[in-house]
């Protein structure tokens, strides 16, 4: 973009290089909602780029029609059909989903909380809140229908207007006419609009308070050519006026883009102006206060088709479509106003538009017309003019003008007028908010002054704050705030007492003062405001800024107890260690001070704990503080000293304080206090209970006993018993309990507690012998003593309680009661009384053991029948009576048979001796929990036929493979008895128990065990039993089966016979077995199958078929026998069974066998693998009439694609044409690339001349040598690789012409042109090529690339045409390839054209540097000033030195303002002296930038050519060299001007003895005065008297003292002259010198003379006032010295210590003596040490 133009443009990022695909870069595809993120759908994934973490690409697996990205935050829209979804995308949740009845056309985010969903008839709006879908808004007009595209959306700031806009095809070819629809949400109403783009805005307009809601929107009719802008308010409320409304404007749109239509308009809401985008690229840009057109350029030769601004500077992006260019529009500021002044010539809309955004350039506008409206009296214009210019005319001189005109009669001020006209635009300056100042206080109207400050009106400053501040302290505080003008504001604080803001603001803003002084002087005036100072001091953020101690001793010198007090426990509160000694001072003033309770305070806080504790200790003792005594004591004598006073402390402090004891402090103190009798003895109790872990009970327990304090003693063991684990606290509870009495407590403890020791208890509850044995029966039972309770009871004769215990304490432990009854000797019929009295409770296992161990059980029969009776059903009752039946033979069988009750597992083994008959009646009523018992007796007692019985009544594998499983013994040799048990028992079962069985369950059962015992041999012997021989499951199948198996598995000889004998078995699956790899009895499985394919046994057509595809695959897959395979079909002919055939030939490679087999059953399922097959074998001819009868059932492409392929392979063609020509679904595209890779070009090009595949019949007919064919055919194609090939074909073949049309072609393609390029050059046509070229030059298309190449070939063929075809074709040219090429052809004079059209000065002038043939002095001189690299200019003064000295001049005449010239200077000198000859004219001219290289150059050249006068004149104009060097040089010159010069340059330079010493030898005498005068030096001047004296040089010794008379001394004067005998010669001096003398002590006298009476009252006065540090009633704060008015002889005016108040003696620091002063304070009151001023004078 060129430069001055007045917008910023720029490309900012491509999409195509973050591999978004072209395809994706479109409408709909690629979205940009905002200028954080740009979405793009891509096939299987959406890409999002991140703008705002440098383009990061993040691609997500999500198939989608379209995404689009929230503004605002990161939520995402993606819409698939008729389904759209949100997503937020950094919580990673589905936010909303909806299923639209109709699919959407077009959709955009109106804002960050509503999307708005187009759709062919409807806009709806579907908010992101809530739950509820889309929300209908209103319908589309009838003229933006549905052959309308959408191509844009927007709702205005208020949300009541909708604005639709898209484009539809106009009458006229390539016309595009636009239409909108405007929507009122309000009033439900639509207005269609004829226009391309349009959006709306809010502005504010001068002279409105509200701002103005427009639409801006662009119109072209269809009918009308002309484009026009329309901005006018929409939504305003009539009651405040008319709508704002601008009349349409034309837009200038260019002839070339007059079918060009706008595709956007965005808003620069920043700047408040539009840019409507273009189709063709054109940016045009309208400022929409005036609706003018401010610029107008094309940017892109592509479409942006989305476009969107960036808010936060009003830019514009935009996507161009396809390359995914995105590029950056904005506002450049710089250039608006110049370019609208200079090239629009719009003075008004550059006025306005520079005062509206604040723009620079229109300064001179605002001036020519400020002062026109001033000149004619407009003073209300003018003012308004003022202030919509920004900066420009708000300066003090504006001010001027306005106060300078009179006020009219009855009208304000034009000055008032002038700042009420800058207060409505705006903020006041500093200066005009002082000159509106200054009438408004004047007047007393302070309070417009603080409406003003609370609008933030005006520029806060010190002059203002000065103005305020008679009048309005708050006010001026507030301006010193506000302008940070800390002292004024400190000031302020000081008036108005509020000390406590100084030190937070003097820290807040890093301001630094003297406190000291202004705390000393606060001290008497103020004590509060002292004391809100000080502690502003002493909270300071940075740290204390004033002495803590100092501080404190000023207070209380002035016996400011309770300020000192308050200021102490501010400055103290950060509790720190060093303060210490401060602590116990602040304590201590109040306890002794009569103020115990502020201590008292202070301590209850616990705000400071590093007190001297000891001392405060004993104060407090003495101020009656007990309890606070006792808090700082540490000894104990001390602690029971205080305690003695305990009856006067709070109870609940005596009981805390022993928390602070250690273990041996509290017993002592607990002792002391238990010894002073029963008074302490509640609290003893409560200290004992809250202490009970840290003391011990133990300890505490002999405090009490040692007094004696039983009661103590329980009253403190309760409290701590239910939750002590202390056995003796227990226990000693239990023995106070039982000696109070207490029994119910005793029995308690002795129930619920775990912790005390049983024998220790029991013991004492024994000996006690208490009334009451209830204790004793709870510790007895709970810990198993019941033999000891029970002889306890029985021998105290306490039987009642036996009962009791048995039937309500412990009815589990009755037998243990009884049987230590039995061993007591107790009545029998005591005891029955007890067992009958517990009854069911007594456990009857545990009472039987007991009475059977004691030869008592039979005794116990009553007591269990009688549970019988009541219904019990325990087991150990029954197992109990069953012992006592079973030993009195009571019909023990009817029980065990009939009992239900009782446990075999007991009763069993008990029998087992008795009877074993018995024993496996128990065992098996067991119903096999005793099933190992029951095998054992069976084999033991021989039991078989029962077992055996027993086992197929079971029905239990498990238990059959107990009986049936071979034991080995640890040698592996079976035990042979055990093995002639297990023959009985299997005889027992196969001969009686399961014939006798009519159950199928047990006979299957009974199977499966013989089988799951691996009994082959026995399980067929079994099986044929049953069904050889006849029985009701001779048809069982599952017994067939079975036998079938066994068979199979154990004996395969006899299958066959079983087949053929059994008809009632599953034929398939015996089949699959036989054919299975353990087996392989294939013949059998073939039996099976025939057999069961009868109709005898298998009715149904369909199964016979499968029985024998079945057959059919046992031969093939198994017994792989093809030839009876192909026999068996022969047989059945049955489609399935020849397919089966024909598959497994396949398998075998028999294609053409397999192929004959499929079409005998008409089977096309297997054509993939038949065509592969075919193919591998190359029988083509073969697999024809199989294709031709697949394609009569199936459509496939395979099918037809491979029929055209077997035609071409047997050269078929006019098959192969029929068969392309008529219907087919074949991939011709694919079989003919087949056919063509494969070389069959004939049938190719029937294939692709039947597609239209031009690209590949050019290249058939190139292979058949058909050239003009194969032309015509890429004419038809149109593709430049088809172009390309067949050029290069034709090339080869020598056809010129032919090539010569396709290459045109292919040169359109800038890509293409190198290789048509290299082709031509390797085969040598490079007159053919240039040709081809310049014949391209005409092409429509022509692009830069052709011109660019037939430059390049003319430098390499046609060199003469070379600057011709650059100077006329050099708009079209790539230069930097075309000047390399001329630099390799050495064609230098072209390359610098090129250099220079191209703006590439360096290279031109390196260029014709370095090469001769190509210099050309003025094209130099204008490329030199247009370098870039200086470094190349002072190569070019080498270059000029060397190769043009004579043309030197001009051209340091152009450089002049460009190079370093004292590098050019130096860069002579490197030369040689004639170079410096050669530029002494360029030197001159640049003497006047006064550089040191170039004075002194050229004074050496002065020098050389003794040209004194023009050193003198460089000398005097520029001094920049070094003078001394120079002076040097001329000091020993052979011409005295040289050396005059050289005592000149020493002078300047302050060299006074040098230059004097220089005119002295020339005998310069007049030079030599005027030296010394300047010089001002006595000495000098003396020395030089002394000289013409010597050398009697009277007239200079006069001449000297005339011209020196300031400088020389008259003593000096009069001594010389009296020596020489001058005194004529010194008499001018002397009276000269006498009028002086009186002048200054007449001056003298005047100013000693004494003042008058009043006024040196006056004086003293302000003397005073000075020492005093007051100044108009204000301190004065940054004085920083001591304060004045203060009692002698102290600083700061504190009284001395002993007249008054707390004797502070003590108060001393360690290390500074007792009475010495604060810190920069000395005795004699002055600050800093110094003596007190002297006023003697």
């Amino acid at each position: 973009m060129a430069a001055g133009v007045p917008i910023a443009f720029q490309e900012v990022l491509n999409l195509q290089q973050l591999q978004v695909p072209e395809a994706s870069i479109k409408h709909g595809l690629t979205t940009m909602e905002s200028d954080k993120w740009i979405v793009s759908v891509e096939p299987n994934q959406v890409s999002l780029i991140d703008l705002q973490n440098q383009a990061q690409v993040t691609r997500r697996p999500i198939k989608a029609e379209a995404a689009l990205m929230n503004p605002s935050i990161n939520i995402l829209a993606l819409r698939s059909g008729k389904m759209i979804q949100m997503f937020n995308l950094d919580t990673k949740s589905k936010l909303k989903s909806h299923d639209v009845d109709s699919p959407i056309v077009y959709w955009k985010w109106t804002s960050s909380s509503n999307l708005a969903l187009i759709t062919a008839t409807s806009v709806y709006h579907w908010s992101t809140e809530g739950a509820d879908g889309p929300t209908k808004i209103f319908e589309r007009h009838a003229t933006i229908g549905s052959n309308t595209q959408i191509i844009n959306y927007t709702v205005s700031p208020d949300n009541k207007w909708c604005l639709l806009g898209g484009i539809s095809a106009g009458n006229a070819p390539g016309v595009v006419n636009g239409n909108m629809q405007l929507y009122s949400v309000e009033k439900k109403v639509s207005q269609p609009l004829s226009g391309h783009g349009g959006s709306f805005c809010s502005i504010k307009l001068a002279g409105r308070e509200d701002r103005a809601q427009c639409l801006v929107f662009h119109e072209k009719k269809p009918e009308d050519p002309s484009h026009r802008l329309f901005v006018m308010e929409v939504g305003r409320d009539p009651s405040k006026g008319a709508p704002h409304r601008l009349p349409p404007t034309q837009i200038p749109v260019p002839p070339e883009a007059a079918s060009d239509f706008p595709v956007s308009l965005v808003i620069d809401a920043k700047n408040d102006v539009a840019f409507l985008l273009t189709k063709a690229g054109f940016v045009y840009m309208f400022d929409i206060h005036s609706g003018k057109t401010m610029f107008r350029t094309r940017i892109t030769q592509e479409t942006m088709f989305v476009t969107c601004p960036q808010a936060s500077t009003g830019a514009v992006f935009g996507i161009t479509v396809r390359t995914g260019r995105v590029y950056r529009v904005g506002l450049n500021g710089a250039n608006l106003i110049p370019y609208i002044v200079n090239t629009l010539r719009d003075n008004d809309l550059a006025i306005k538009v520079a005062g509206r955004l604040g723009l620079p350039g229109a300064e001179h506008l605002y001036t020519q017309q400020f002062e026109a409206l001033m000149g004619a009296g407009q003073v209300k214009e003018a003012a308004q003019l003022v202030a919509s210019s920004g900066t420009a005319l708000r300066t003090p001189q504006t001010i001027a003008r306005f106060q300078q005109i009179p006020a009219e009669p009855g009208a304000p001020q034009p000055v008032f007028q002038y700042f009420s006209t800058l207060l409505e635009h705006g903020k006041l300056n500093e200066q005009e908010s002082i000159e509106l100042a200054k009438p408004v206080l004047q007047q007393g109207r302070p309070q417009l002054m603080e409406k003003w400050l609370k609008d933030d009106k005006l520029h806060c400053s010190e002059a203002l704050g000065d103005l305020i501040m008679p009048h309005d302290t708050a006010m001026a505080l507030s301006v010193y705030l506000r302008s940070e003008t800390h002292a004024k504001a400190i000031q302020c604080f000081v008036q108005r007492g509020e000390y406590d803001k100084i030190v937070p603001y003097s820290t807040s803003v890093g301001y630094s003062m003297d406190y000291s002084s202004m705390l000393s002087q606060l001290l008497f005036n103020n004590p509060q405001g002292a004391l809100d100072l000080a502690k502003g001091l002493v909270s300071a953020e940075g740290g204390p800024l004033i002495d803590i101690q100092a501080t404190a001793e000023a207070f209380l010198s002035s016996n400011r107890v309770q300020e000192t007090t308050a200021f102490l426990l501010e400055a103290l509160k950060d509790n720190k260690e060093e303060h210490a000694y401060l602590q116990t001072k602040l304590l201590e003033i109040n306890l002794i001070g009569g103020a115990p309770q502020v201590a008292d305070a202070i301590m209850q806080n616990g705000i400071l704990t590093h007190y001297d504790r000891a001392h405060i200790g004993k104060l407090c003792e003495r101020a009656g503080m007990w309890q606070r005594a006792a808090e700082h004591y540490s000894d104990i004598n001390d602690i029971k000293r205080v305690f003695k006073n305990s009856h006067q402390m709070n109870p609940e402090f005596v009981v805390n304080y022993f928390g602070k004891l250690n273990r041996e402090q509290s017993i002592a103190l607990l002792k002391d206090m238990m010894s002073r009798g029963p008074s302490n003895m509640q609290v003893c109790v409560e200290v004992a209970k809250k202490y009970n872990d840290e003391l011990g009970s133990e300890e505490l327990v002999k405090v009490f006993e040692n007094a004696k304090a039983t009661e103590g003693l329980y009253y403190y063991l309760g409290a701590v018993v239910n939750f002590s684990e202390d056995p003796v606290v227990h226990f000693k509870y239990i023995q106070s309990a039982c000696m109070l009495g207490q029994f119910k407590e005793a029995e308690r403890v002795c129930r619920d507690s775990n912790i005390y020791k049983p024998e220790q208890v029991k013991e004492y509850l024994k000996n006690a012998k208490l009334p009451d044995p209830r204790p004793l029966i709870h510790v007895c039972d709970r810990y198993d003593f019941v033999d000891e309770l029970t002889e306890y009871l029985y021998l105290n004769s306490l039987l009642q309680y036996v009962e009791v215990y048995v039937t309500k304490v412990s009815p589990a432990k009755t037998p243990q009661v009884v049987g230590k009854l039995f061993d007591l000797g107790a009545n029998e019929d005591f005891t029955k009384r007890i067992l009958m009295a517990v009854g069911t409770a007594c456990p009857v296992e545990e009472m039987v053991e007991i009475a059977e161990m004691r030869n008592r059980l039979r005794m116990l029969q009553p007591w269990l029948e009688a549970r019988v009776a009541t219904g019990s059903t325990e087991a150990g009752t029954h197992n109990s009576l069953g012992k006592i039946y079973i030993q009195m033979n009571k019909d023990p069988k009817a029980f065990l048979t009939n009992n239900m009750f009782y446990e075999p597992k007991v009763l069993g083994p008990f029998c087992e001796s008795l009877d074993p008959s018995l024993a496996f009646v128990a065992y098996k009523k067991g119903a096999g929990e005793c099933d190992d018992e029951l095998i054992k007796i069976s084999f033991t007692h021989g039991l078989f036929r029962d077992l055996a019985r027993y086992l197929v009544e079971r029905q239990d594998l498990e238990l059959w493979a107990k009986v049936l499983t071979k034991e080995e013994g640890e040698e592996g040799d079976i035990d042979a008895e055990k093995e002639a048990q297990r023959r009985q028992l299997i005889d027992q079962v196969v001969e009686w128990a399961l014939p006798e069985s009519e159950s199928a369950d047990e006979v299957s059962c009974t199977v499966k065990a013989f089988m799951a015992a691996d009994l082959p041999g026995e399980l067929i012997v079994l099986l044929e039993r049953i069904i050889l021989q006849g029985s009701d499951f001779s048809d069982n199948k599952n017994l067939q089966n079975l036998l079938i198996l066994t068979a199979i598995r154990a004996d395969h000889t006899k299958v066959a016979s079983y087949i053929d004998q059994l008809d009632n078995f599953d034929a398939k699956d015996i089949a699959l077995i036989c054919v299975s790899e353990s087996h392989m009895l294939y013949e059998e499985a073939f039996t099976i199958y025939v057999k069961f394919a009868r109709p005898e046994h298998t009715t149904d057509k369909d199964e016979q078929i499968e029985m024998q595809v079945l057959a059919m695959g046992v031969l093939v897959d198994f017994m792989k026998d093809l030839d009876r395979a192909k026999t068996f079909a022969n047989q059945v002919d049955e489609k399935p069974v020849w397919s089966k055939l024909g598959n497994a030939q396949l398998e075998e490679k028999m294609a053409a066998d397999a192929i004959l087999s499929f079409i005998s059953a008409e089977d096309a399922s297997e054509y993939v693998r038949v065509c592969a097959e075919a193919n591998e074998a190359e029988i083509y001819a073969e697999v024809i009439p199989f294709l031709k009868m697949a394609r009569k059932n199936l459509q496939e492409n395979l099918l037809d694609t491979e029929l055209i392929y077997a035609y071409a392979k047997t050269n078929n063609l006019t098959d192969l044409e029929k068969f392309v020509n008529g219907p087919n679904v074949a991939n011709i595209q694919n079989i003919g690339d087949r056919c063509f890779s494969e070389g069959l070009y004939n049938a190719s090009k029937l294939l692709f001349k039947s597609i239209n595949n031009n690209s590949k019949l050019a290249l058939c007919h190139i292979h058949l040598e058909e050239y003009r064919e194969a032309v015509a055919a890429a004419s038809s194609a149109n593709n430049v690789s088809t172009w390309k090939q067949v050029c290069f074909a034709c090339l080869k073949a020598s056809e010129f012409r032919l090539a010569a049309t396709c290459g045109l072609e292919v040169i359109k393609y800038p890509d293409h042109v190198d290789d048509v390029v290299t082709t031509y050059s390797d085969l040598g046509h490079f007159d053919h090529l240039v040709s081809l070229f310049e014949q391209g030059l005409g092409l429509e298309d022509a692009h830069i690339g052709i011109f660019t190449e037939l430059g390049i070939l003319y430098t390499k063929h046609v060199p003469e045409k070379v600057m011709e075809h650059c100077k006329v074709f050099f708009s079209k040219l790539n230069v930097s390839k075309v000047v390399r090429a001329c630099e390799r052809a050495r064609l230098f004079k072209p390359a610098v054209y090129l250099y220079m059209q191209d703006k590439q000065a360096d290279s031109a002038v390196k260029t014709m540097s370095e090469h001769s043939s190509a210099f050309d002095n003025d094209l130099f001189l204008d490329a030199i000033v247009k370098v870039r690299n200086a470094e190349i200019m002072y190569k070019a003064v080498s270059f000029y030195l060397t190769m043009h000295p004579m043309l030197f001049t001009r051209l340091m005449e152009v450089l002049e303002d460009l190079v370093d010239h004292s590098r050019v200077v130096n860069q002579l000198r490197r030369t040689g002296d004639w170079a410096l000859q050669l530029g002494q004219a360029y030197m001159k001219t640049i003497q006047k930038e006064n550089l040191s290289a170039v004075n002194e150059a050229l004074n050496e050249l002065y020098i050389e050519d003794e040209d004194y006068e023009s050193l003198r004149k460089s000398i005097d104009k520029f001094q920049n060299f070094n003078m001394i060097a120079l002076a040097s040089k001329l000091a020993t010159h052979e011409l005295l001007e040289f050396r005059r010069i050289s005592a000149y340059v020493y002078r300047c330079n302050k060299k006074w003895s040098q230059s004097i010493e220089l005119s002295k030898n020339d005998r310069m005498w007049k030079d030599c005065i005027d030296t010394a005068n300047e010089s001002a030096d006595e000495e000098t001047i003396e020395e030089l008297l002394r000289f013409f004296c010597a050398t009697s040089e009277k007239e200079c010794f006069c001449a000297a003292l005339y011209t020196c008379f300031s400088h020389v001394r008259p003593d000096v004067a009069v001594e010389l002259g009296w020596l020489n005998g001058y005194h004529h010669f010194i008499m001018p001096f002397l009276v000269q010198n006498m009028r002086q003398t009186y002048e200054r002590l007449q001056v003298l006298e005047k100013r000693t003379q004494p003042p008058k009476e009043e006024d040196a009252q006056d004086q003293i006065a302000q003397t005073y006032g000075q020492l005093g540090g007051f100044g108009n009633g204000m301190l004065m704060l940054e004085n920083g010295g001591g304060m004045g008015g203060m009692p002698g002889g102290m600083p700061g005016g504190m009284m001395p210590p002993g007249q008054g108040g707390i004797d502070m003696s003590g108060f001393g620091q360690a290390g500074v003596p007792n009475g010495m002063p604060p810190n920069g304070m000395m005795p004699n009151g002055m600050p800093g040490g110094m003596p007190p001023p002297n006023m003697s004078m």
